[in-house]
């Protein structure tokens, strides 16, 4: 059995040595020769680790059967670099499992540093680590993407994702650390029915950023002497040969047979050139101050500002937006071309207005997708309800015209259904049988006339008694001056009290959610949790467990709250809405297991 890496390290306040054999991950303490801790590469299940500039270099593993696994806390004076190869090693042990465990077969566990022995005769050659059995894991470093279509494919970038999902969320943050860190539930039960959040941050994380919308334009900055300059960068130079391919062109036949690349950069911010291409009609007055290059002028560009743009669109215009293809319509009808908006009353303008046409064209076409062309026209080449072989029915086709899908619905759950549907007809039929009276046209309207009979509107003679109008108007004023005095009132509730209330109820809601889920799941899988009927009944039985001890919870905070000289009414009040949600699962929870019993009477 090969040793891969070793390396300093204290577990539960005890130094020793941490190694990472062929097959297994073991701690030994100092003095000792059998190790303390022994892992399976089958075992490791999750990752975890302090962030760069702690105060103390940790790394976490998670065990399959259980979630708090072992803690280490590197102690050499190369402590992150040790942490970082056995976090690289780990991470590839993980991928592994997850890979027989999606492939459903049997892997074997490899590092991705294979140790070399020698042979008799000098030459080395590789040695692959012993083979171990590898087993299923459930624990939550499986990636979110195996069941979501999560764009992460490690449990390294499954734990980034948590983590930056935490950071976004102190609250959630709290939460995790109160229950999870604590060994509560464990992490898989705790991001179940939080995939959203999982799914939201991939996507952020995977968003290609689009190019910039400005036009590239480097701006001259002043500096003493009253010189200027122009910061080159790479990105800038990438920006100006994507922009302008000329210059592209400019740079391969001079640099550097001819010019260095720092005296290219000068001679062409110089040149006639660079202010061809400035976003400006000043930069046309510009070039003719600006003195002659041998080298620049050779590329340099008739202005564009014919009638015609020297470069016509190549693609084909849509139909629907082809402005010249219903122009035959309108030769009799008198409409006369509009004028007011055609290019070129100002022959300067028309170079740079084109260019940024053509700047804006390039944005466009960098956001489209390679198969872009075909998806953005949609053409339908055999459909019946066309009348040409290039049919745009399903351009026309609007979504929301459509009739809407009909749903499937939500499953009622009831208690003595059939009892309820039993009842139903018995009661339809005996208010049928009643005998109902019938009245004739003429009779209703004779007795409506005579209920009207000495009737008349006097609103306007209506008098409101003085006192009871004073009454009404006094009790308005005490309740808007209550309503006023307590907003403006400051909160009786010291704040050690306030955040022993926020943590009881934010454990007790998260304890209701993870049991109300095993109860009544969700229609879509969740993140590898509990799915057979003994698991879910054995989630809700734990979780039942943590809800009974809510009442003594809260009964503790009411009595921290007296001593702290808080009213234990305000405490009581703010806290009850929380109990009467615990005691609504607990008493579902004992007449389900009342109902389940082998003795129960079923009706």
């Amino acid at each position: 059995m090969s040793t891969v890496c070793t390396a300093r390290a204290s577990y539960k306040k005890f130094s020793g040595l941490l190694e990472l054999t062929s097959t297994h991950l073991r701690w030994t303490r100092d003095g000792e020769k059998t190790p303390s801790v022994r892992v399976g590469y089958p075992e490791v299940a999750s990752l975890f680790s302090s962030k760069e500039g702690a105060a103390q270099v940790r790394l976490k593993i998670g065990l399959e059967n259980d979630s708090n696994g072992h803690n280490f806390t590197f102690t050499s004076p190369v402590a992150l670099t040790e942490r970082e190869t056995f976090k690289a090693q780990l991470t590839t042990i993980i991928s592994n499992n997850r890979a027989a465990r999606e492939a459903g077969v049997s892997q074997t566990p490899q590092t991705s540093a294979p140790t070399t022995a020698s042979s008799p005769n000098g030459a080395a050659h590789q040695r692959t680590p012993a083979p171990g059995p590898s087993r299923a894991s459930t624990s939550r470093a499986e990636s979110v993407s195996s069941t979501r279509g999560t764009p992460v494919n490690d449990p390294v970038n499954d734990f980034r994702i948590r983590k930056k999902v935490l950071v976004k969320t102190p609250e959630l943050a709290a939460l995790h650390r109160e229950l999870v860190m604590s060994g509560q539930i464990t992490e898989t039960e705790f991001w179940e029915g939080r995939e959203h959040l999982l799914l939201a941050q991939a996507a952020s994380d995977s968003q290609k950023k689009g190019r910039p919308g400005q036009l590239v334009d480097p701006r001259p900055q002043a500096v003493e002497g009253g010189e200027v300059k122009i910061v080159v960068t790479p990105q800038l130079v990438h920006d100006i040969f994507d922009e302008y391919p000329v210059v592209a062109k400019a740079y391969d036949e001079n640099v550097p047979s001819k010019l260095s690349e720092a005296e290219f950069w000068k001679r062409y911010f110089e040149s006639k050139l660079f202010h061809s291409h400035r976003a400006s009609i000043r930069s046309t007055a510009t070039q003719h101050v600006v003195k002659d290059d041998a080298i620049f002028d050779k590329y340099l560009e008739k202005p564009d500002d014919e009638l015609e743009p020297r470069k016509p669109r190549d693609d084909e215009v849509d139909m629907f937006i082809d402005l010249d293809a219903t122009r035959e319509d309108h030769e009799e009808t008198g409409n006369e071309k509009d004028m007011t908006m055609q290019a070129g009353k100002q022959r300067g303008a028309l170079p740079l207005i084109r260019k940024f046409n053509e700047h804006s064209e390039r944005l466009l076409k960098s956001a489209i997708p390679t198969e872009g062309t075909s998806k953005r026209r949609r053409v339908d080449s055999g459909d019946a309800t066309t009348d040409s072989s290039r049919g745009y029915y399903s351009q026309i086709d609007l979504a929301d015209l459509h009739n809407p899908e009909s749903s499937p619905g939500v499953l009622l759950e009831m208690q003595d259904r059939q009892r309820y549907f039993e009842a139903r007809p018995g009661a339809a039929t005996s208010a049928e049988q009643a005998p109902r009276p019938t009245v004739g046209l003429p009779v209703a309207l004779q007795e409506m006339r005579s209920d009207l009979e000495g009737w008349q509107a006097h609103l306007s003679q209506t008098k409101v008694e003085r006192k009871a109008a004073e009454a009404a108007l006094e009790s308005m004023t005490k309740n808007v001056a209550t309503r006023l005095e307590a907003y403006k009132r400051k909160a009786e509730i010291k704040e050690e009290v306030f955040r022993q209330m926020r943590t009881c109820q934010t454990a007790a809601n998260e304890f209701l959610r993870q049991f109300w889920f095993a109860i009544y799941p969700p229609a879509g899988e969740t993140l590898g949790g509990a799915t057979t009927l003994a698991q879910k009944t054995a989630k809700a039985t734990r979780m039942v467990g943590y809800l009974t001890k809510t009442p003594e919870k809260v009964a503790a905070i009411i009595r921290a709250a007296e001593v702290a000289g808080v009213d234990r009414g305000r405490v009581q009040t703010g806290m009850q809405p929380t109990l009467d949600a615990v005691n609504r699962a607990l008493e579902f929870w004992e007449t389900r297991k009342a109902a389940a019993a082998p003795g129960a009477r079923r009706t």
